[in-house]
């Protein structure tokens, strides 16, 4: 007889979240070098487990980056086949000072986990291994499963859609199930139905040939540190608040007044929002909430500046060369490429004269929307609904998962993003954190969305 998911969730709890700390212990950081064994064994563990919870095939598929595990279990060619995705390989810790505890060990305290990647992903991914044990176990396992692992999401998934478009019969699916986004409550379950593009590029801006003492020279000769300053501060209108780069609102597609509603039915408290972040307002493009500034809304901010001495005590130097990291977050429907062809254009005809502009495009991906209506849809609200006692609210995320566009485009098939995180779990930051709730209510969603979607699609 088949055990029901809370009864399989309880006897194997402790089991469960001792094998997803030691894979959180692996310091599979994509985007640093010295990590690099360290990524292949997470790609090694994540086989390992999924050989383990009962897929019949499971590979390390090289790439020319890092590897993609695979893992499958076909038990009808006749049933629908779910796909799904992740990533095994966090962002970096820094700065690890202000960790309450190491980063790569992790520890549980009130009642969640904290860890780089607890939550992004390696939690939230963690989860479809384990409902597919217990689906396998009890032998409830409605659809044929794929499994899709990689381990390249956090530096663009550069090599992914050169195995997605060489690899198309291998991935054949109906539908494509991702846990990389979060929920607005433990109380208040929601789908992401949006997410944003992104356009992240390096600006690097060169003044004199070498360093400089800034008593003889200074005043002289042009400072890239002022420079790249100045150049900045006029990507952003300080009153509107409006990225001022020529055309890239052009292509903004505007949101509907169905849609407008549903975020103001999203329960949102500012104060709260402003004290659980530190600060004392919000600020943004004018004339729109939080909410829409967030998910509906393009941006553009600078993830990281360097130049001139950065060291201990005093060095009065203008700096050769200065260097900033720039995001910028799209919406439907702009275009990676083209917002990074428009951001270059611009950012180099604000250069003060005697600064020269290096701009690299580092990665990007389009924005997405999914329907409301569809199979998938339906059948994730009906598990949501069947272990929260609520249906879900459909959402736009702020983050991008690049990959969601060209799974589209290459494999002709929707994604279902089920995510079981909260805005609230520092992911890419300090501390970052995973509710065991959240954890645990992932792997008891994840079986029904399986059942629901069979029923629904025959």
């Amino acid at each position: 007889m088949a055990q029901n998911i809370t009864d399989y969730i309880a006897s194997n709890k402790d089991r469960f979240l001792d094998e997803l700390l030691e894979l959180l212990r692996i310091p599979s950081v994509s985007a640093d070098p010295e990590f690099k064994e360290d990524v292949f064994n997470a790609a090694t563990y994540v086989k390992n487990r999924l050989a383990e919870a009962g897929a019949d095939k499971t590979e390390i598929c090289p790439t020319d980056g890092y590897p993609i595990v695979y893992g499958e279990k076909m038990i009808d060619p006749a049933l629908p086949t779910v796909l799904v995705y992740g990533h095994y390989d966090v962002q970096p810790a820094d700065p690890y000072e202000l960790w309450t505890n190491p980063p790569f060990e992790p520890v549980i305290k009130d009642s969640k986990i904290y860890a780089r990647g607890a939550c992004d992903d390696k939690g939230q991914m963690y989860m479809h291994v384990k409902a597919f044990e217990y689906m396998m176990r009890n032998n409830l396992l409605t659809c044929n499963v794929k499994f899709m692992i990689e381990g390249e999401e956090e530096v663009g998934s550069a090599n992914l859609g050169t195995f997605v478009k060489n690899h198309h019969q291998k991935l054949k699916c109906d539908v494509i199930l991702i846990s990389d986004t979060s929920m607005i409550a433990n109380d208040v379950p929601s789908i992401t139905v949006g997410l944003r593009g992104l356009a992240y590029l390096e600006v690097e801006v060169t003044g004199p040939n070498r360093d400089l003492h800034s008593g003889t020279y200074g005043g002289a000769v042009p400072n890239p540190i002022n420079a790249l300053c100045e150049m900045i501060a006029k990507l952003i209108d300080e009153k509107t608040r409006k990225i001022t780069i020529p055309g890239f609102y052009d292509d903004v597609l505007a949101i509907s007044e169905e849609e407008k509603q549903a975020i103001k039915d999203i329960p949102f408290s500012l104060e709260g929002y402003e004290k659980n972040l530190g600060i004392s307002a919000v600020r943004g493009e004018q004339s729109f909430s939080t909410i829409e500034r967030t998910s509906v809304r393009p941006t553009l901010d600078v993830n990281g500046i360097k130049g001139g001495y950065q060291g201990d005590g005093a060095k009065t130097v203008i700096a050769s060369v200065a260097s900033a990291k720039i995001s910028m977050r799209l919406v439907p429907n702009q275009k990676s490429e083209k917002i990074a062809d428009l951001f270059t254009e611009y950012f180099k005809s604000l250069a003060p004269e005697g600064i020269k502009v290096k701009i690299t495009n580092m990665h990007g991906g389009d924005p997405v929307v999914v329907p409301i209506d569809s199979v998938e849809y339906r059948a994730a609200s009906k598990a949501y609904l069947q272990t929260f006692g609520k249906n879900p609210l459909p959402g736009r995320a702020g983050g991008s998962i690049p990959i969601v566009k060209l799974f589209e485009d290459e494999l002709g098939v929707k994604s279902v993003m089920m995510g079981f995180g909260l805005d609230t779990d520092q992911i890419h930051s300090p501390n970052e954190n995973f509710g065991i709730f959240n954890f645990l209510k992932g792997i008891e969603t994840i079986p029904y969305f399986f059942k629901y979607y069979a029923e629904m699609k025959k």
